[in-house]
């Protein structure tokens, strides 16, 4: 496994028992807890498949505009995945539906893993105009 993929679930989960333990006890519940969880868990699974693949595509002598493609549609499908699976969740899990807020760490969720993400990708690549 490469270090920047176990970095992603390494701080993903770090996040999780920042934010979910203490909403848990700020009155959140077990609710909290939960809900966090799944939304992090929702949004690190596609977030590690779209990871590996762009790790893969920057690998030295791949095309740049495969590098671009591959980032720019990762996106894309992330996000069409993990709104669908929200709905779907939403709509047919009844704990889903017993109260409101699992939209709300979702929204978190998907900013924090995909800031991770980002920094995870970009920390590896060199600087334009820097020493080659």
């Amino acid at each position: 496994m490469s270090r920047r993929l176990l970095l992603l679930l390494v701080g993903t989960a770090a996040f999780w028992v920042l934010i979910g333990i203490p909403a848990r006890h700020l009155g959140g519940g077990d609710h909290a807890l939960i809900y966090s969880g799944t939304a992090l868990l929702l949004c690190v699974v596609p977030a590690v498949i779209t990871l590996a693949w762009a790790l893969r595509a920057s690998a030295p002598g791949q095309d740049p505009f495969y590098q671009v493609a591959v980032i720019l549609g990762g996106t894309g499908v992330r996000l069409f995945g993990v709104l669908l699976v929200a709905i779907l969740l939403t709509q047919n899990v009844p704990l889903y539906q017993e109260r409101e807020g699992f939209l709300l760490w979702l929204a978190v969720a998907y900013m924090f893993v995909l800031a991770l993400e980002m920094a995870l990708l970009l920390s590896g690549r060199p600087r334009a105009g820097g020493p080659s």
